[in-house]
């Protein structure tokens, strides 16, 4: 099974700072109940700070993780998502930023577990090298 390891610290430091010049940015807008890319990459170690931009008059959330972590999710019984970098509930027309540390390669699931969202095609891979 793959894990991640998540860098609370680096969320606090970067997203409050600019990041560091190792660090890997990317944005994400949420439009019509679709993610603007399905396809992010990382690289092992080296944080990747992520803008979400939920243009949509509806709430979304991103879930990043493995099949446990999707699981665990598919079932909706967590309303609002702000304690784990990998877990962003982001309100209708607001903008949230989050910064993961991946610690091995390997494609990991991308995913909105809103009611209907994933079936709709609200998934996506953040590809880490």
């Amino acid at each position: 099974m793959k894990r991640l390891a998540l860098a609370a610290a680096a969320l606090t430091v970067l997203g409050g700072c600019g990041g560091s010049a190792r660090d890997h940015r990317a944005a994400l807008e949420i439009r019509h109940s679709g993610f603007s890319d399905s396809v992010l990459e990382a690289r092992v170690g080296q944080p990747l700070t992520l803008r979400l931009l939920n243009r949509d008059p509806i709430d979304h959330e991103w879930i990043v993780g493995d099949d446990e972590t999707h699981r665990r999710h598919a079932t909706g019984t967590e309303k609002r998502h702000d304690e784990r970098p990998t877990e962003v509930s982001v309100a209708a027309l607001t903008t949230m930023t989050t910064t993961v540390i991946f610690d091995r390669a390997g494609d990991y699931r991308f995913v909105c577990h809103l009611p209907g969202h994933e079936a709709y095609g609200m998934t996506g891979v953040v590809r880490v090298r």
